[in-house]
């Protein structure tokens, strides 16, 4: 537990009691804070009950009174689409607003760090997709490489739950824009800026506002290192923010489809090769295209990010090349579940957006696709330039029938619910065809996360395969 500091005899609010609130109230404790935690959430309450917290209705105006600072989970907003009452509450009363992220951050160095010759670093990475696979490839990476490590944030593990790190430890951290936005400290040594599409617009007031969120994470913090991912108009825009001009090597710019010039240090992968360019000369190439975790540009953009994370700390190319092949994908993104008859079934359940979705259909050929859920606005209809390879479509969901209509003259099949798509896919393939579930859509119309519809669709799948 990393035990969180500057609150020692001070009572201090914790709203939100899912899996962070919890490891927020323990490490509070743990330094000497007087914790009064509440959860809008009967069920909630009674499981922060058993594990010992009486938990303080502050809905109640005087609760808030005297608080030196309130800490608020992830999914709770606090200013768009409009402020949870407790947070407008405390907003007025001028009580600083936290999240577990800004806790880390100011507690996570001790003075016995001043004895250690190499002190640990964070590396944190954010954007709108891949940032999952970046994290824990970038952990992969290390780990093979025989550096003590831990991930945790928006995957895995609580920030606050983790171990205090030891001598040349790192922790490599995923942030969602819920997390960066407000955070009072920021200060990782490595920043990662993925990419950016639209998502999470209503929470953010807007694609300004979504931005800039994620901004903060270098613009607050100012990492000794940033690696961005330039291949759309915010990311050029905030490498030339965080660079003193296009040499400067604290900034390393990643692309996935473009050659990066000019003498700076940068990144790219092209036609299924990385490449790493330093002072206008080239450095360093892999060859990914054979590399079963990493199918597709888009995770050949994710390696990229995760190599000059890994480079940023000394790591040798051919050491991050021997990390790269025997990565082997994360759950629902891009995962290969069995290969049956010749035919191919991959599980991308957590491409929950049209741009991730996209990056999904131009990764396979021959594709029979599953899509559909809770759509989006918009639906797939800016998807048209990418359903070249879709042989079929099986939609299912609520929002099946928006979807066909915006299909155009892609066979499609209104399938309704998972079994039915799956079992209707496995009965037209042919060998060479990719069964894939890129959902484009949120699960909430029929599943509790996009987790439960990548385990459905894996159960559905090995319920074919022969015994």
């Amino acid at each position: 537990m990393i035990t969180v500091q500057g609150f020692e005899g001070a009572r201090v609010g914790v709203l939100g009691l899912g899996r962070s609130g919890l490891a927020t109230c323990a490490a509070l404790s743990a330094g000497g804070a007087e914790v009064c935690a509440w959860d809008d959430s009967q069920e909630a309450r009674a499981r922060a009950e058993a594990s010992g917290i009486t938990p303080v209705d502050l809905t109640r105006q005087q609760a808030l009174e005297g608080l030196a600072a309130l800490v608020v989970s992830p999914g709770i907003p606090h200013l768009y689409p409009a402020p949870h009452p407790v947070i407008a509450a405390a907003t007025a009363l001028g009580i600083p607003v936290d999240n577990d992220i800004g806790l880390f951050f100011r507690s996570l160095a001790r003075i016995d760090w001043d004895l250690f010759d190499n002190p640990p670093k964070v590396i944190a990475v954010t954007g709108s997709n891949g940032k999952s696979t970046t994290t824990a490839l970038i952990a992969h990476v290390l780990e093979a490489a025989g550096k003590p490590v831990q991930m945790a944030g928006n995957i895995g593990t609580g920030v606050l739950s983790i171990d205090p790190p030891g001598e040349g430890a790192v922790i490599v951290l995923e942030l969602s824009s819920y997390q960066t936005e407000l955070a009072r400290a920021l200060t990782p040594d490595i920043g990662v800026f993925t990419n950016l599409s639209p998502d999470h617009l209503d929470r953010h007031g807007g694609p300004g506002g979504y931005f800039a969120a994620k901004r903060r994470l270098f613009a607050e913090g100012g990492p000794d290192r940033a690696v961005i991912g330039v291949d759309e108009a915010e990311g050029r825009f905030l490498a030339m923010q965080m660079g003193e001009g296009a040499a400067d090597h604290r900034v390393i710019r990643v692309s996935s489809g473009q050659k990066l010039g000019g003498m700076g240090w940068s990144v790219f992968a092209r036609k299924g090769f990385l490449a790493e360019w330093r002072g206008g000369r080239q450095v360093a190439s892999i060859d990914l295209r054979a590399m079963p975790g990493l199918p597709g540009a888009h995770n050949h953009q994710n390696a990229c990010a995760a190599y000059a994370a890994c480079r940023c700390l000394g790591l040798a190319p051919r050491l991050i090349e021997d990390a790269l092949a025997s990565f082997t994908g994360l759950p629902h993104r891009s995962q290969l579940v069995a290969e049956i008859g010749g035919v191919r079934y991959i599980n991308d359940s957590k491409a929950t957006n049209v741009d991730s979705a996209a990056k999904a259909l131009q990764a396979f050929g021959r594709i029979r696709w599953i899509a559909g859920g809770l759509g989006k606005e918009g639906g797939i209809a800016a998807l048209s330039p990418h359903l070249g390879g879709v042989v079929k479509a099986y939609l299912i969901g609520h929002s099946a029938r928006e979807f066909a209509l915006q299909l155009g003259a892609v066979p499609h099949e209104l399938c309704e619910t998972m079994g039915q798509a799956v079992a209707r896919a496995h009965a037209e393939a042919e060998p060479g065809d990719v069964v894939l579930l890129a959902p484009a859509a949120a699960s909430f119309d029929q599943y509790a996360d996009f987790e439960k519809r990548g385990e459905h669709f894996i159960a559905e799948v090995t319920a074919l395969a022969p015994a």
